[in-house]
């Protein structure tokens, strides 16, 4: 897919899953989350900056981490995540994290800036990761930290098949190259070719849960990144759509719900 075009696919389509994305997401990607923060290793007083922010979940948290004396600065494609986060912030009084709209691949910010950079389940989405990455080491001070989770294995991710159901739907890939990272080497190579001395990096395997046939439904299609294909969809079409999702997660089916499989990959470079 030309990469202008990905750009707007993904921006206007998270500016649909905007109003969707905690409730369906926050509890299902908290594994990756609670690994990236571990990681990061945040210290009081350092100035961060979170790629691909979305509503701020791992923006207040690393605030919460450096405290009064440290700075968060949160980007993301999509205005309407952006305004969401900004308003959160104000309505809590928070004066020193502020949210930008803003390409992963050109940042609108200066060298040497921070002392981490954090991007939680950005990366995939990009027409160029390495383009990100490289970005993310030009405003990382020397010695700075850049920590990024990406999905595993498409083989090891259990809901994978709602590409191919909405991508049969629509004109064009919504996510074309979205499990490349999570293959072997792959992310460490984007590190390295990103300037990064080097890469280390852990899998860790997760489960989403879903209590019904809606919130499994609603997560996939409403609150993710073929939000924008699917809000196009007519009703009949949705209606199928979800039916076919949910054939091809009944092997996960359990007295409660679904308990879907996932994969998440976290790596750490050091500038």
């Amino acid at each position: 897919m030309e990469a202008a075009l990905q750009r707007r696919v993904q921006r206007y389509g998270w500016d649909k899953a905007a109003l969707y994305y905690e409730n369906s997401w926050q509890q299902q990607l908290k594994p990756a989350h609670d690994a990236l923060f571990d990681v990061a290793n945040i210290q009081t007083g350092q100035k961060i900056i979170d790629i691909a922010c979305g509503t701020g979940l791992m923006s207040f948290r690393a605030l919460e981490a450096t405290g009064s004396d440290g700075l968060i600065v949160g980007t993301d494609i999509s205005d309407k995540m952006i305004e969401i986060a900004d308003k959160t912030a104000k309505e809590n009084g928070l004066g020193n994290i502020r949210f930008e709209r803003m390409d992963a691949e050109e940042l609108k910010v200066d060298d040497e800036e921070f002392d981490l950079a954090i991007c939680a389940l950005g990366l995939m989405y990009l027409p160029s990761p390495v383009n990100a990455l490289k970005q993310m080491f030009r405003v990382l001070k020397k010695g700075g930290h850049c920590v990024a989770a990406v999905w595993g294995k498409r083989i090891n991710c259990g809901w994978a098949d709602i590409f191919e159901i909405v991508d049969k739907r629509v004109s064009s890939e919504v996510c074309p190259m979205f499990f490349n990272l999570g293959n072997e080497k792959v992310l460490e190579e984007n590190f390295k070719l990103a300037g990064f001395a080097s890469c280390q990096v852990k899998r860790i395997q997760s489960f989403l849960e879903y209590d019904t046939d809606e919130k499994a439904c609603s997560a996939a299609f409403e609150g993710g990144p073929v939000a924008l294909a699917y809000s196009k969809f007519s009703e009949s079409v949705k209606k199928e759509a979800c039916e076919e999702y949910l054939t091809s997660i009944e092997n996960f089916k359990t007295e409660d719900g679904y308990s879907v499989p996932g994969e998440f990959l976290i790596g750490l470079g050091i500038k």
